[in-house]
């Protein structure tokens, strides 16, 4: 918070991302026909957030920034496998968490913002991520067995918590 500036340009482009990654997932995966429409349509919600994050950056006279490496969801990406299905849980698996971290730090800056408009979009936001999280999780299940998706996703889990604590504190969502 102490940088708010820096963290709506960083937000805005973790919202960007988002709906590149879902329309990624459509590219990749047009024989998995129960991930295609949800992808779509989680592509246009993160493209609206893009937008409406724009317009606050806008508003306080900010710029977008170049495209930065997220370190935090490049440490995680580096642990997809290859493989066509392994690839596919992976992805899923790794969106599912970016999304649910986006979650419970969208309701961190909610709770800290003012009374106000940006309060409630943040708080809004928290809601909508935990909805992409769980899309993820039941796209998962569409195509896997619960026990591989958990002892997967236990290994990722456990991996992000290393990630989390080498990484610096800085202001982003991420």
């Amino acid at each position: 918070m102490s940088d708010f500036g820096a963290f709506l340009v960083d937000h805005a482009a973790c919202e960007r991302k988002a709906a590149a990654t879902a329309m990624a997932f459509v590219v990749r995966y047009p024989d998995r026909a129960k991930l295609i429409e949800p992808m779509i349509e989680l592509a246009r919600e993160e493209l609206e957030h893009f937008q409406l994050v724009f317009r606050v950056i806008h508003e306080r006279g900010l710029t977008l920034g170049a495209d930065e490496k997220d370190p935090y969801v490049n440490a995680l990406l580096a642990l997809v496998r290859a493989g066509r299905d392994e690839r596919l849980l992976d992805r899923l698996l790794v969106a599912g968490v970016v999304e649910a971290r986006g979650c419970e730090r969208f309701g961190m800056v909610g709770r800290a913002l003012p009374a106000g408009e940006l309060k409630t979009f943040y708080q809004d936001l928290e809601r909508s991520e935990a909805r992409h999280h769980g899309l993820f999780w039941r796209l998962a299940r569409e195509y896997f067995e619960d026990d591989v998706i958990e002892a997967r996703l236990g290994e990722i889990l456990a991996a992000e918590a290393r990630v989390v604590d080498e990484l610096p504190p800085r202001p982003a969502l991420h």
